[in-house]
């Protein structure tokens, strides 16, 4: 479906769809459970976190996604900075011999590069490409400025957009045709050196995912099939979607080897490496590359969100606690409408001095039960209320977004207290997620189990060979076995085969050595590893 016509329902359209139970009127009326793809695209749009574009595939970031975006990268500028790497940016278009330079790298991205072939009404002698990522248009520098062993380690970060013309279907933030991302290009002596690194920034996606986004996922690494196009080995960090039973790729941490320090000359005089004559010989760097997107914000969402809209964590949530007065009508005194209003503002600043991002709601035009919809629907975690009945019992009442559960807090402890609850909520929001992922991952030692596993929603740890052609004809293989009836399959159903995600770094047994066999029917050999296998996006 194309994502143009996923409008804001009209008076004409209203009534085809069924409403979610608990819906708000002026909120979402697709249920996450059985209209996936519309709720998605409803809760994006209602709670303003984007609008579409008239370039297909291409959206608008509004303030509500990218001030969630900023969060994070402020975190992360500072966790790279402490390790030596330093931002820069480099141009966007990238030469066709450069870009062709590494076969095994364009053939993972030749069917989405983007081509610039004229300017105004004059055709390019040569057309250039508008960067899928950046490894061609940085390593031609990095051979100039690499000269000596004691110029490295280099490690360079920047923040930008790429473009890769997708053809399958565009979902926000899943699949555009351009994304932002963060991406980590590092040159060092050794390939130890590299490895640690690799692992080093994988572990500070996990804490992305983990300890802002609230959400559990699965550290490994690519099978040879899957990992990154002229790579030696790709880390990767895998997420999951609960209502489709979708898997996703979260981040990735890849170790490149010297394949492109070869084919860009990127290499320097190596004292420990002496010629016949007694000069230094050179010596091809180690490189890595690593990478998180805009895609973080698409998978909170659709693990988090409920039929009111939005669910956001605390951590990362622009607006933290929304303070709405209540209790004020037209027969409301003027001192005590003063009074609600003035506690209002008071509390709004005692959160602000705690470092809450706090927002009062005075507007006079809505009443107190459209704003608690329109917050909902924005997925503020914490609604503050206060009215003549808690200011003279001298606290405020509370209502979380993850839970909707009821509160009271004192007033005067307001600048401890809700920093505390807003701990409790981040907290809260990961636990659930984490036990529903422990639910729906199933170790899987029978092939007769593993396509009702898939059907049933679930991510399968399974006893691997990791055979490339094995991997194929298991996809293959549970393709097949989902589609039988030739039925149309919606978001939530089982509509592709499986394919491997990672080879988990905690297994859980040894394989190796074992008489255990590869999970695929008809597959003899031994099986050397447990590996992720599940439907994605």
């Amino acid at each position: 479906m194309d994502p143009h016509d996923a409008t804001p329902s009209t008076p004409q359209n209203k009534s085809k769809r069924k409403k979610a139970p608990g819906a708000a009127t002026i909120g979402i009326d697709a249920a996450k459970k059985t209209n996936f793809s519309s709720w998605y695209q409803q809760v994006l749009l209602r709670g303003e976190m984007i609008d579409y574009y008239d370039v297909s595939g291409c959206y608008v970031l509004r303030p509500g996604s990218w001030e969630i975006w900023e969060i994070l990268q402020e975190w992360f500028n500072a966790e790279i900075k402490k390790r030596g790497v330093r931002n820069c940016s480099f141009p966007m278009f990238v030469t066709e011999d450069a870009l062709n330079k590494e076969q095994d790298h364009i053939d993972g991205f030749s069917a989405e590069v983007a081509w610039v072939t004229q300017s105004g009404s004059t055709k390019l002698e040569k057309k250039v490409a508008v960067r899928p990522t950046s490894e061609t248009i940085m390593y031609p520098a990095l051979s100039n400025w690499i000269r000596s062993y004691r110029d490295l380690p280099l490690r360079l970060n920047q923040w930008n957009s790429v473009v890769r013309w997708e053809f399958k279907s565009p979902q926000p933030f899943l699949r555009s045709r351009e994304f932002n991302w963060q991406e980590g290009h590092t040159a060092h002596l050794t390939k130890a050196d590299a490895d640690t690194e690799v692992r080093d920034i994988l572990g500070l996606y996990t804490q992305i995912y983990r300890d802002f986004l609230a959400l559990p996922v699965v550290p490994g690494q690519k099978t040879e099939r899957e990992k990154f196009a002229g790579g030696l080995y790709t880390t990767t960090v895998e997420a999951y979607i609960p209502t489709t039973g979708r898997a996703i790729q979260g981040a990735t941490s890849h170790c490149l080897g010297q394949n492109f320090s070869r084919m860009f000359d990127i290499s320097f005089e190596d004292p420990s490496a002496l010629a016949e004559d007694g000069t230094a010989r050179r010596a091809y760097v180690w490189q890595n590359s690593w990478a998180y997107s805009s895609r973080v914000l698409g998978v909170m969402v659709m693990v988090h969100g409920d039929n009111q809209g939005l669910v956001l964590p605390p951590k990362v949530a622009p607006t933290q606690v929304i303070i709405v007065p209540v209790g004020i009508s037209a027969q409301t005194s003027v001192e005590a409408r003063e009074r609600i209003l003035d506690a209002t503002a008071s509390v709004e600043n005692a959160l602000e001095q705690a470092g809450i991002r706090a927002q009062s709601d005075t507007r006079d035009e809505h009443s107190p039960g459209w704003k608690f919809n329109h917050w909902e629907v924005k997925g503020v975690p914490l609604r503050l209320e206060i009215g003549s009945r808690e200011l003279d019992k001298d606290v405020v009442s509370t209502s979380r977004r993850d839970d909707s559960s009821k509160g009271q807090l004192s007033l005067s402890k307001i600048s401890t207290e809700v920093p505390t609850l807003l701990d409790t909520i981040q907290s809260d929001m990961y636990n659930r997620a984490l036990d529903t992922f422990r639910r729906k991952l199933k170790i899987v030692t029978s092939w007769n189990e593993f396509t009702p596993a898939l059907n049933d929603l679930n991510v399968c740890l399974i006893p691997f060979c990791l055979d490339e052609g094995c991997e194929d004809s298991i996809k293959a293989m549970s393709e097949r076995a989902a589609n039988v009836g030739g039925q149309e399959q919606d978001a939530t159903a089982p509509s592709m085969g499986a394919k491997s995600l990672c080879i988990p770094f905690a297994q859980p047994s040894e394989l190796e050595n074992t008489d255990t066999i590869c999970l695929r029917e008809e597959c003899t050999r031994k099986a050397q590893k447990w590996c992720l296998f599940g439907r994605s996006y």
